[in-house]
């Protein structure tokens, strides 16, 4: 017997996923701040949605770490936590360089190209600075070999640690390391167009790991 498939069920599965993103979303821009307790009745008001979808949506924002969801108790944004971002910094550095050593042999010209232009678009969103466009190009430039690579279960797993990463950044954009971002992408574009695989892959895991930490302290005056 065939498995039944009806509207109802992908419309379900797409507005839980559309809840799911928009409240992320405002967590991860600091919208809703570290420590700020969610009420899920107001955000199915805002979204225009049961508190069925919003429910769904918080456990599986616990489940990324960006929720605290107790039974029985209140339920509130996580608060940031160095030692959690080490851990997911480690783990991001470690799959986007699994990304690059699987899509390298198949990176064409265009994803290349593509690479580069994200890397544009990064820099000049530095000097504005506007830190929406900056994440939003270094997301693209990534993105690309994992696209690549063709391994879903990769592309999931970046999806829910990454956000981690970037609610830190958006919360200290200008205080955290990152500058030199523009300058590590070229790196990895170009070990990629030697046929560098390796380097390619370790620079990309140096990208990660340098990124988003407490800058240097200025010295006193």
């Amino acid at each position: 017997m065939p498995v039944p498939t009806t509207p109802a069920s992908t419309a379900r599965r797409l507005l839980r996923d559309d809840v799911y993103g928009r409240i992320r979303d405002e967590i991860v821009r600091g919208r809703l701040a570290p420590g700020e307790k969610i009420n899920d009745a107001e955000l199915g008001a805002w979204l225009g949605v049961s508190r069925t979808p919003v429910r769904e949506a918080l456990l599986r924002l616990a489940r990324d770490g960006l929720v605290l969801a107790r039974p029985g108790r209140v339920t509130a944004v996580a608060p940031e936590d160095e030692a959690v971002l080490a851990h997911a910094r480690e783990v991001v550095a470690e799959l986007h360089a699994l990304a690059v050593r699987s899509a390298a042999a198949r990176l064409g010209t265009d994803d290349l190209v593509a690479m580069d232009e994200a890397t544009a678009r990064l820099r000049a969103a530095l000097a504005v600075p506007d830190p929406a466009a900056a994440l939003q190009a270094d997301d693209d430039f990534h993105a690309v070999p994992v696209r690549v690579a063709g391994n879903p279960i990769l592309a999931e797993q970046l999806d829910a640690v990454t956000a981690m990463l970037r609610r830190a950044e958006f919360l200290h954009f200008g205080s955290l390391t990152g500058g030199d971002s523009p300058a590590e992408h070229d790196l990895i574009v170009r070990r990629l167009r030697e046929g560098d695989t390796v380097r390619a892959a370790d620079a990309t895991r140096a990208n990660w790991l340098g990124l988003g930490r407490p800058g240097p302290t200025a010295p006193a005056p």
